[in-house]
């Protein structure tokens, strides 16, 4: 992605050497999938899932770590930017104000003013009550060395599906799915989430889409990086088959893929209506 020297977004807040906070676990790219993993593999109960992912230790980097992390902040204040400019788009030829959602980067831990606290350990994820994306930086190394997610568009893909969480507050989804919570079982609003997941990963490809028209700063290598990644952290390939499917709450890796592509091929919002009709 063509990203240096391009507009940086503004609505960021740094809070990088800054740590403290609890545990978030919602919203998260993997992490409510390692959470529920670890969990149901160890056959714990709730009271030991804050003891599964302790507050991320904060490590002193040397200057070549600090220059590698700012540059990853500069790559994602653009890509937020691209967001800010395609949802604005798309909102505005539905007749609709695209309200901007604030970038938090942190290292370790800190906290998320709705959702309890942000760590490491959680991932990337989007809180709805204070309509935030939080990102500790590392999580790109995290991609490449664990997951064999390379590429700057691998976190690319991760901002964008994050600010399709946020898409899906505006647009509604989120409280269909918070009143979906209390009148079914685990076991199928787990299904929701999925669905919802696979929302937010169509939503990233239709961000792809108009990014490349908009900005012509994207290639094909790109979408594969992005593709990649979206298999990379599939429920199937995250838990290798050791946990049952019905715990599953983000899809597998096919399923992320086909609707990465399918927003990414189509651009079309309309056609990201992964829960079939059921809201």
């Amino acid at each position: 992605m063509q990203w240096l020297g391009r507009r940086e977004s503004s609505n960021v807040d740094d809070r990088r050497g800054v740590s403290g906070g609890g545990i978030a676990t919602g919203g998260g790219i993997i992490g409510v999938i390692f959470l529920l993993a670890k969990f149901l593999l160890g056959g714990g109960n709730t009271s030991d899932l804050q003891q599964v992912f302790p507050q991320g230790q904060q490590q002193e980097m040397t200057t070549e770590q600090k220059a590698a992390e700012d540059e990853r902040a500069r790559f994602v204040k653009v890509v937020l930017a691209d967001t800010e400019d395609v949802w604005d788009k798309i909102f505005g030829d539905m007749n609709r104000e695209y309200t901007k959602p604030t970038l938090v980067l942190f290292n370790g831990s800190t906290d998320a003013e709705g959702c309890g606290g942000a760590s490491s350990q959680t991932g990337p994820f989007y809180c709805p009550a204070d309509h935030k994306v939080y990102i500790d930086l590392s999580f790109a190394e995290e991609l490449k060395n664990r997951f064999g997610a390379s590429g700057d568009f691998a976190m690319a893909y991760v901002v964008a599906h994050e600010v399709g969480h946020h898409v899906q507050y505006l647009l509604g989804v989120s409280d269909k799915m918070e009143k979906k919570r209390s009148l079914v079982s685990e076991t199928e609003y787990n299904k929701y989430s999925i669905k919802m997941e696979l929302q937010a990963d169509f939503y990233a490809g239709v961000w792809a889409h108009y990014d490349e028209k908009m900005k012509n700063v994207i290639v094909q290598k790109d979408i594969e990086e992005a593709l990649n990644a979206a298999a990379a952290i599939g429920d199937d390939r995250i838990t290798k088959g050791k946990v049952s499917p019905d715990a599953f709450t983000h899809g597998t890796s096919a399923q992320r893929m086909y609707w990465f592509k399918k927003g990414y091929e189509t651009g079309d919002i309309k056609q990201g209506d992964t829960f079939e009709g059921e809201f």
